[in-house]
């Protein structure tokens, strides 16, 4: 058994609480992604599953055993770091086997492991180089041998492809799934970029201040944010929000030209729509100005603006836009999500009018 279990942990410093009272479950086999902008606590989190911070209150439990007070070295677990924390005198080898000498593994264990993990991580023609001789890919692939060589059925990464251009990251993103799949780990994994999460992850937990705001598959996150703060941090570009107020049939977006969005009154509501759920026409939709565009290749996201508030729309292929603009947008009422303005939660009883042309 595998599983890792958080049971209301929290970690203070002083009057400064870093983790606030979390609690999840990482099953078994799984892959879980804690998510959050920079100083969330995420990393703190990991280090106390590792053992490396002390638990201010709850209690961390591994394969049913409570390990909050047990050292790193009681709790099975591998770890991956941001730095990749290798020796740089010592060859390939001895780094991925450093571990396994130093709790005594005898010399044959250590080769025929050795032999196995280098073939799995592609390192076979240099476990002879140094450390200091390998470019950033390499260097993660050695961290990523060691923490498989010790064999533990935990492993914890914390931002381990920080270090890496964009395009080796998008590799190591799919190295790093495929072996988790392929060996059966159960994966905890830190990272501050939500493209990783939802490309990688079985569940994505994302934390701010300290604090569980949404649990669960990334389609879940994306598809339903369960506030404002999930809405604005999950998706590229993010979510657009809208600030809503009362009109005569109906909620308006504040600024527009008075067209209902929403049934209902809008006053202390915000309107959610997905750039790549809007679409631009001629006539009959939402009266919008562009004031920019972002050509990306594959498509164009374009800055609009209604009264004094913006939102982004994404459409396939180029777009060139001209300043002042005016435009049309539109959108299925099934792609409106609403929000409590004032505590952010998600609103489901609202019942949204299309904007078609």
């Amino acid at each position: 058994m595998s599983t890792i279990e958080l049971a209301g942990v929290t970690k203070a410093w002083g009057g400064t609480v870093a983790v606030d009272d979390v609690s999840f479950t990482v099953e078994e086999g799984s892959f879980v992604v804690l998510l959050g902008p920079s100083g969330c606590g995420k990393s703190t989190t990991l280090r106390m599953i590792a053992g490396l911070e002390t638990v201010s209150a709850g209690r961390v439990l591994i394969a049913g055993r409570d390990v909050t007070d047990s050292p790193p070295s009681e709790r099975n677990i591998s770890m991956v770091f941001q730095s990749y924390a290798l020796f740089p005198h010592l060859d390939v080898a001895e780094n991925i086997v450093f571990g396994l000498r130093v709790r005594k593994t005898p010399a044959a264990e250590r080769a025929k492991r050795l032999a196995r993990v280098a073939e799995t991580v592609g390192l076979s023609e240099l476990l002879g180089r140094k450390a200091a001789q390998l470019s950033g890919g390499q260097r993660q692939r050695v961290a990523l041998a060691r923490a498989i060589i010790a064999e533990n059925p935990i492993c914890l990464m914390d931002e381990p492809l920080s270090n890496l251009d964009a395009k080796l990251r998008h590799d190591m993103r799919g190295e790093i799934r495929g072996l988790q799949q392929r060996l059966g780990m159960t994966v905890v994994y830190v990272t501050h970029d939500q493209s990783e999460a939802m490309s990688m992850a079985d569940k994505v937990i994302l934390l701010r201040d300290g604090r569980v705001v949404q649990a669960g598959a990334p389609d879940q996150l994306y598809e339903r944010p369960a506030n404002v703060f999930t809405a604005g941090f999950i998706g590229t570009p993010p979510m657009n929000l809208l600030d809503l107020a009362d009109g005569p049939e109906g909620a308006v977006i504040v600024g527009a030209d008075g067209r209902p969005v929403l049934d209902g009154a809008g006053e202390g509501l915000k309107l959610g729509i997905r750039p790549e759920h809007i679409e631009m026409s001629d006539a009959g939709g939402l009266a919008a100005e562009l004031v920019w565009s972002d050509y990306l290749g594959a498509d164009t996201i374009v800055t609009a603006r209604i009264g004094t508030q913006t939102l982004m729309v994404r459409v396939p292929g180029r777009h060139g836009t001209a300043r002042g603009t005016r435009a049309s947008l539109v959108w299925a009422p099934e792609a409106v999500h609403v929000f409590e303005a004032g505590s952010g939660r998600r609103v489901d009883d609202r019942q949204a009018i299309a904007m078609a042309a």
